[in-house]
């Protein structure tokens, strides 16, 4: 994975790494498309017609980066044990337990554990010992990866090529760190794998995109084929999947790494909770729900991606052609040119964690990730985001932050609470734009989860229903 999205870099921050993905990534918020050999776009677009956000729509940077951020703040965390060259094996139940069998260095021993997270992948070690398996669509198609290093003045923005004029059936193009470029290039089925990446037999796909004269060397050079599948359930009693191990999903849109990390995040608080009796066990179902859901949008959006890229039929690819031509001069058209809908925070609209919503027209509603705004606060960084912390939050808008004293005498213990208003509060909405991402002119009260999900909001709650609320999304109710 090259490519990290808004929802991903706000995951960071709260882990302490979103400062150094950001300073060493390649930021971009747009992209365009080309057709043939037409050398203007058919169509551009803005990831982030929103601004005033303290991410950019994506940051490109290699993943060993990203790895080596999380490992280095892991290490500073005393609690968390890294165990490299240890090989999860299998896993067993017992009533209270998960029990991993783990091998190293020709040793087999065995971990106790509550719960396990299985991240292993696409090929899960743990998912097959337990008899599980992937439901979904295998497509017939092979791309080529070809990372190249060279000095270019090309702009840090996505360009996808549908019938290039160079070898390739369509072809992507993206800016990395360290002067490296990543090329896609989509070869057909019917190839020969391993011909497929000789420098040789790449060097007219890059060339042909690249243009004569153009230094390269390549960096890394590989043939992948895709899948868009999953399992039928996620939680199976103590082991928990998530991640490639749970789901696979092409390429296109950069769902796969992105997805998997909001499982993560809405797994991690839910565990904490169980784990230190703050909830019951059943708020893991909740996982299972949302992980879920969260899957198949980014297979569905993935399935719809690749139809459109790869027509597999004369009639789907003069529908296609036809789509494209219109893109070049009717702006209706312009949507339906799917080039890979790229990574968005998936919304738990059916979430048993959310109470049923109140007449809002606009904002985030109940299920929808939180929006960043600028604001001027007392400490710590000038953004929303940055300032709701680790656990439940309460936002007062308006007249609503006159009640912050009364809500805080029932719910200090259980939420954050915090005013939004004029200079007087705790954040300073300087520009007005929490209040009209909020649609929060008028006064209202929003609860975010750990996860910055909204978990319900109101005009003028009272004290029961915000005590419901978050009962609710404590899996308590």
């Amino acid at each position: 994975a090259i490519c990290f999205s808004k929802r991903s870099l706000e995951i960071f921050d709260r882990l302490g790494v979103g400062g150094r993905v950001r300073e060493k990534g390649v930021r971009w918020d747009k992209g365009k498309v080309f057709w043939g050999s037409d050398p203007e776009p058919i169509y551009e677009f803005d990831l982030l017609p929103v601004k005033a956000q303290k991410n950019p729509a994506f940051v490109n940077i290699q993943q060993y980066y990203v790895e080596e951020y999380l490992v280095d703040e892991v290490l500073k965390q005393p609690p968390i044990d890294i165990r490299c060259g240890h090989r999860a094996t299998g896993v067993r139940q017992t009533s209270n337990s998960a029990v991993l069998s783990v091998s190293a260095d020709g040793v087999d021993y065995e971990i106790e554990a509550d719960y396990v997270a299985a991240c292993d992948g696409v090929r899960s070690t743990l998912r097959k010992s337990m008899g599980l398996d992937f439901e979904g669509r295998i497509f017939e198609d092979n791309f080529l990866i070809a990372d190249v290093r060279l000095a270019s003045d090309r702009p840090a923005e996505r360009h996808f090529y549908f019938d290039p004029p160079w070898p390739g059936w369509s072809s992507l193009v993206h800016k990395q760190p360290d002067g490296v470029w990543r090329l896609d290039f989509q070869l057909g089925w019917d190839i020969d794998r391993e011909a497929a990446v000789r420098p040789e037999n790449v060097d007219p796909f890059v060339r042909g995109m690249l243009g004569p004269g153009v230094e390269y060397a390549y960096e890394w050079l590989s043939v992948y084929t895709f899948q868009c599948r999953r399992m039928a359930r996620f939680l199976h009693g103590r082991v928990i999947f998530l991640g490639d191990a749970a789901q696979v999903v092409s390429p296109f849109g950069a769902r796969g790494c992105n997805g998997g990390l909001q499982q993560a995040d809405n797994l991690g608080w839910k565990l904490a909770r169980v784990l230190s009796g703050k909830s019951p066990a059943s708020l893991l179902e909740s996982y299972n729900l949302e992980a879920v859901a969260i899957a198949d949008e980014n297979i569905k959006n993935s399935s719809r991606s690749t139809d459109f890229m790869t027509p597999k039929s004369k009639a789907a690819r003069r529908l296609r052609d036809a789509t494209l031509e219109l893109s070049r001069r009717h702006a209706f058209a312009r949507p339906f040119v799917n080039s890979g809908r790229l990574s968005a925070p998936v919304p738990y609209r059916e979430s048993p964690l959310s109470t049923p919503d109140e007449d809002f027209s606009g904002g985030p509603a109940p299920g929808a990730v939180a929006v960043d705004a600028p604001v001027a606060a007392r400490s710590g960084e000038p953004w929303l985001l940055s300032q709701l912390g680790g656990d439940f939050a309460l936002l007062l808008f308006g007249a609503a932050a006159s009640r912050k004293e009364e809500l805080s005498g029932r719910f200090r213990e259980r939420a954050r609470l915090i005013s939004i208003a004029d200079p007087g509060a705790d954040l300073h909405d300087i520009d007005g734009l929490c209040a009209e991402r909020y649609a929060a002119a008028e006064d209202a009260v929003y609860l975010v989860r750990p996860d910055q999900h909204i978990a319900a909001r109101w005009r003028h709650p009272t004290t029961d229903q915000v005590a419901g609320a978050l009962a609710r999304a404590a899996g308590r109710d």
